[in-house]
């Protein structure tokens, strides 16, 4: 295997950037993956490691999903021909009865589609979907008393089966 190939591997295997406050600020009921439509100079910023999708969130639009707010940094050498808007509105490829079902379950529900995730699968970057809904203040404190339940659980059992 030629170095340009052995690159060309590590690039496209791992995570690109995740949303870790989605899971505290939302309860997640189901997962997708979805496509980007990108432009080149994203792609390559994406594989500088300059994307974020903490604001993010996606919106329907014409019976399409679109991410808003996901934000790719340009690289100055790779976008000097280009106007790049690092914040612009970005299609979600879906299949069509995924994006009806989605759209359905939002404008019926009161669900929020979440991106929790970006990541390479293959040479394409895909975004990882969760159909939301918000957590009011009082299941925040109750999913952090569950979660400080389990760790302090775990410890015990270490702690049990070391001595036994």
């Amino acid at each position: 295997m030629s170095k340009k190939q052995n690159k060309d591997k590590a690039n496209s295997v791992g995570t690109i950037a995740l949303n870790k406050r989605a899971r505290h600020e939302y309860s997640f009921e189901d997962k997708f993956e979805a496509g980007l439509a990108l432009q080149g100079w994203e792609l390559k910023a994406i594989r500088a490691g300059r994307a974020n999708i903490v604001d993010a969130y996606a919106v329907v639009l014409h019976s399409e999903l679109f991410l808003v707010g996901a934000q790719i940094t340009p690289l100055i050498q790779a976008s000097t021909h280009v106007v790049a808007n690092d914040r612009r509105t970005r299609k979600l490829l879906l299949h069509r009865r995924e994006i009806d079902m989605l759209i359905g379950r939002v404008q019926r529900d009161g669900y929020t589609l979440i991106p929790t995730a970006l990541y390479w699968k293959g040479n394409k970057v895909k975004a990882e979907l969760a159909l939301a809904r918000g957590k009011q203040t009082h299941d925040k404190r109750e999913a952090s008393k569950e979660r400080d339940w389990n760790r302090e659980k775990q410890r015990l059992l270490r702690r049990h089966n070391r001595d036994a």
